[in-house]
């Protein structure tokens, strides 16, 4: 690759300046063993903000700690919770206090175990997960101070079988929920809810625990960690941790001479790049860290890497590898020592490594494709320079309309905060099910209702009148026979997940919402899973199975789909000249009616697969516009292009919304007409695809006017003369990206935003 070319592909570089290290004395109230233990692992003296947060949660106050990768957030809490805990103990070494530390990763909890015992402080700390021996959860019910664990074994077993933990919950102090931004959605949803049972398990044995929340990339951390919790935060943000300069750069791969479906111009595979750069680099003794979105994909950079240093040196190619997921955790130690001594340079991974791992040594990390939000963009980037060296991060560009619209306008990314947090507590199809775990643990009262929100006292109504719940005197008690918790599946809200089964073994790998299930684990969908890559053999849908095997086939799939959509309620509106903008309830009718098989890398459609699936309803909420038949007279577009004008527009807006809402494009969907029945004029949806909605058809009502000139901006900015992935064809596009008409796309979106504020 010519230096002509490089610089043709790199489209901008941002200098984020070094930081000097600001610190402070250690409190007075540190227990002198936890003291110790810190300055034998070279901490002489907290970092100001680690200090000020100790120092906020000693004294009582919810915190939220929102500084950058690498900033010592761990020390802010384990300081005052390993005081407290060791101030506490009775005379024998009976525990007087304890602490729950929430991840949303196995290896998370236990890369903090393992620092927490490399502390020394003697302070009983142990995980608790779905792998714990019965053994282990005994002893820890008994003897546990410290316990590492994650929203699910808090919803499944520590919240139902309260019981049986009584003296924990009766010493609880502290509850840590770490990387908090990654609780959004449906998901946030959920884990808010269960924060809020917690709160109540907690106060019933007396308990009233503190609760600190930390991130490295939250936006609006206050409210967000309010929003969580339940609870007035405080929030901490000044970073006074040192940081060495990091150069960040746009990469967008050049066009190639192959066509795509319909025709399309087709760029180069962002996983291609990488692998050229990560190379590149390598052979330069940088150690760099590429982030790649699928197990296959990683795999394929390292190899390549790998292939084309051994062309340069037949030495170097050992110095470069994958990290896949599933990794026991002595070998992923061995991947860091290897990185940290300097024998492995260059490292290929999914986002499985985005938390967790502890390198300090990398000096560079490439991300091939935005990872949805910037948030997670920073999040990995700052795995590099951790030592406090200078350090580069290179985005390069995915053949996605997002990713061209972020690398032609970097002030999106430099200019911006990181994305909100979305979610919604309230959605009624989370709640409910959570108030039937409430309720099955302890009777339901008056008096807790508003802990829930709202809402709360009509959802019961409605569980009272389906007989999930009965009304006594003394409250709202779950009348089931079946585990009340089993009915809120934290990543669903689609009914009964759909259970994803290892086709040899029978093991339960994960889940999948019930919703999703026919576009995403259909038979003969290629399906990726915490970075693995699965081959769907059958999906049960009466009995909520998808049986799959591990396979990783040189191709992806993408379901085809027939969507119809009805304006239930309209919640509120706004007019921009002639033309409106709305916000409201709809019903959605789906049906898959096959898939597409696309060549992997590449994106090459080869070819059709019918399906049999029956057609379901999804009542969500939408943002929708609508553009008057006056205003088209005028626009200068031919009303046979109108079609594919408002389907171009409605698949680029698709694709950017994740700027302005913490969600993925698979997140939503939409629905393009010229006429609508309920409007009778043109218009666009952009729908939540999940029931009763996540709060992201909100945020794009919220921030229309941005979010549709980005759009615009995107289609205007790609090099493609007709119409390409980069811009308004789309992966998921139902009627296999036909018809769609850039140009007057353009025309119809400068109607709509001529008068938009």
């Amino acid at each position: 690759m010519g230096g002509g070319e490089r610089v043709e592909r790199l489209r901008h570089v941002e200098l984020l300046p070094a930081r000097e290290a600001t610190t402070a004395p250690w409190p007075t109230w540190a227990h002198a063993d936890v003291r110790a233990a810190y300055e034998r692992t070279g901490v002489r003296e907290p970092w100001a903000h680690q200090a000020w947060a100790a120092d906020l949660v000693h004294a009582g106050r919810h915190v939220v700690v929102a500084t950058g990768t690498a900033s010592g957030k761990s020390l802010a809490y384990q300081l005052p919770a390993l005081s407290t805990i060791l101030a506490a103990r009775g005379r024998r070494g009976e525990r007087g206090a304890t602490a729950i530390y929430l991840a949303p990763t196995k290896a998370l909890a236990a890369d903090q175990l393992a620092g927490l015992t490399a502390l020394a402080t003697g302070v009983r700390a142990t995980t608790h997960d779905g792998d714990s021996p019965p053994e282990l959860r005994d002893w820890t019910r008994d003897h546990a101070e410290y316990l590492l664990t994650n929203p699910d074994m808090l919803h499944h077993s520590l919240l139902p079988g309260h019981a049986r933990w009584a003296s924990f919950w009766k010493s609880l102090r502290y509850v840590v929920v770490d990387e908090c931004h990654h609780y959004r959605g449906v998901f946030g949803a959920h884990v808010a809810q269960v924060l809020r049972r917690l709160r109540r398990v907690a106060a019933r044995y007396g308990a009233s625990p503190v609760f600190v929340l930390a991130s490295a990339t939250a936006a609006s951390p206050a409210d967000t960690a309010a929003r969580l919790t339940g609870l007035e935060v405080d929030a901490v943000t000044d970073d006074a941790s040192p940081r060495g300069q990091v150069a960040v750069g746009l990469w967008q791969p050049p066009l190639t001479s192959y066509d795509g479906e319909n025709g399309a111009a087709v760029r180069r595979a962002a996983s291609s790049e990488a692998a050229d750069l990560l190379a590149d680099l390598v052979s330069d003794g940088v150690r760099t860290l590429a982030f790649v979105r699928s197990r296959r994909g990683a795999e394929h950079v390292a190899l390549t890497a790998a292939e084309l240093l051994r062309e340069v040196d037949p030495s170097l190619g050992s110095r470069v590898a994958a990290y896949r997921g599933g990794y026991l955790p002595e070998e992923r130690r061995e991947i860091e020592r290897s990185l940290r001594d300097g024998s492995l340079l260059g490292l290929a991974a999914t986002n499985a490594l985005e938390l967790g791992i502890d390198v300090a040594g990398l000096d560079a990390v490439l991300v091939a494709g935005f990872p949805g939000t910037r948030a997670a963009l920073w999040q990995q980037v700052g795995r590099a320079g951790r030592a406090g060296q200078d350090a580069l991060g290179l985005l390069v560009a995915r053949d996605d309309p997002l990713d061209t619209y972020l690398v032609t306008h970097p002030d999106a990314l430099f200019g911006a905060p990181v994305e909100a947090t979305v979610f919604d507590p309230s959605n009624p199809y989370v709640l409910a099910p959570h108030l039937c775990a409430a309720a099955a643990e302890i009777p339901l009262t008056v008096d807790e209702l508003d802990l829930f929100g709202p809402t709360t006292a009509s959802v019961v109504d409605g569980l009272v009148a389906a007989g999930l719940l009965r009304r006594r005197t003394a409250g709202w008690f779950w009348t089931d026979r079946r585990r009340a918790s089993d009915l809120a599946d934290l990543r669903s809200t689609g009914g009964q997940a759909v259970q994803l089964v290892e086709q040899t073994t029978g093991r339960v790998v994960g889940t999948v919402d019930a919703g999703r299930a026919h576009g995403s684990v259909h038979t003969g969908a290629v399906y990726v899973h915490r970075g693995e890559t699965w081959l769907v053999d059958e999906l049960s849908l009466d009995d909520h199975v998808a049986m799959m095997r591990r396979a990783d086939p040189p191709y992806s799939t993408s379901a085809r789909e027939v969507t119809e959509i009805r304006v239930v309620e309209e919640q509120t509106a706004t007019t921009w000249g002639e033309c409106g903008l709305a916000l409201g309830t709809v019903d959605v009718s789906h049906q898959v009616v096959g898939f597409l098989r696309r060549r992997e890398p590449g994106g090459e459609v080869m070819g059709e697969q019918p399906l049999d699936l029956p057609a379901r309803t999804l009542r969500t909420s939408a943002v929708w516009w609508t553009v008057p038949d006056a205003a088209l007279a005028t626009s200068g577009i031919d009303p046979a292009d109108l079609p594919g004008a408002a389907h171009a527009a409605e698949h680029c807006s698709i694709g950017l919304l994740p700027l302005f809402a913490t969600c993925d494009r698979w997140d939503i969907g939409g629905v393009s007409t010229v006429v609508h029945p309920d409007t009778g004029v043109l218009t666009v949806f952009v729908y939540d695809g999940h029931p009763g909605g996540a709060g992201f058809a909100e945020r794009g009502y919220g921030a229309a006017g941005a979010w549709l000139r980005a759009t615009r901006e995107t289609i205007v900015a790609c090099a493609c003369p007709e119409g390409c992935p980069s811009c308004v064809q789309s992966p998921k596009c139902g009627n296999q990206n036909n018809p769609l008409d850039k140009a007057a796309a353009v025309q119809l979106l400068d109607v709509l935003l001529q008068h938009a504020p």
